[in-house]
């Protein structure tokens, strides 16, 4: 007689949080915030078309699942996603669709912001799109970050970031290179602590600025000289 096995115990775990994920708005407000800031409510519910007593019900359960935080200012309700963890889940989870199962965009507009968010954005905190894999080749073929066994920053990459006045806080326990599997490239970017420094440090500098309401952002005239200056890469390559 076979014995009966016990059930594992993850697995309750992980249909809850499979079920969390499978509801197309809950996934639409998930994907949102993977831009890193806070929304409101009702920004979310224009973003994934609702009504916003709909996307209350729904961030709701995201909160209550671990997913999101909810901070309240005044009147207001801003809900973000929980930590770092959780994006990269959603950006790995959007990475594993086939190409040829994304549908084509319905018009211009759509268009146009599908282009610039495959051109460059920020992946929950760190570059994403051709700029995040610019960036990610430069420091390898500069020997300052190294794919071999996973990613990590090489002696010659700590001294970069040091020099280009871009501080690493290695006092958590977050990765200080990761990873993270890029969904329009098909390739993995850099992520981690260092890809977090970077992407704010771009930000900061003017660099890099974000354009419309998503996540995409564009390369200034003055981020275009800072890169090929400090990483060789071209202006072209980030138009």
């Amino acid at each position: 007689m076979l014995e009966r096995m016990t059930k594992d115990p993850q697995a309750p775990r992980l249909a809850r949080l499979a079920a969390l994920i499978a509801d197309e708005t809950r996934a639409a407000c998930l994907l949102a915030l993977l831009d890193g800031r806070a929304w409101t409510a009702g920004e979310l519910a224009r973003h994934a078309g609702v009504a916003a007593s709909t996307v209350s019900e729904h961030l709701g359960k995201l909160v209550a699942g671990g997913l999101l935080t909810e901070e309240r200012q005044g009147r207001h309700r801003y809900v973000r996603l929980a930590d770092a963890r959780v994006a990269h889940l959603v950006e790995d989870l959007a990475a594993q669709i086939a190409p040829d199962t994304v549908q084509p965009p319905r018009g211009l507009r759509e268009s146009s912001a599908g282009s610039a968010m495959a051109r460059g954005r920020t992946c929950y905190d760190h570059l994403a799109g051709r700029l995040g894999i610019a960036v990610t080749d430069a420091l390898t073929s500069r020997q300052l970050l190294s794919q071999d066994t996973g990613f990590a920053l090489t002696e010659a990459g700590l001294r970069w970031f040091e020099d280009a006045g871009i501080p690493l806080d290695r006092t958590g326990r977050r990765p200080l290179a990761r990873a993270c599997l890029d969904w329009t490239e098909r390739r993995p970017h850099l992520a981690g602590v260092a890809g977090a420094a970077l992407c704010r440090h771009a930000l900061g500098k003017g660099w890099c600025v974000r354009i419309g309401s998503e996540r995409a952002v564009k390369v200034t005239a003055s981020g275009e000289q800072a890169l090929e200056k400090l990483l060789g890469i071209s202006g072209p390559t980030l138009r």
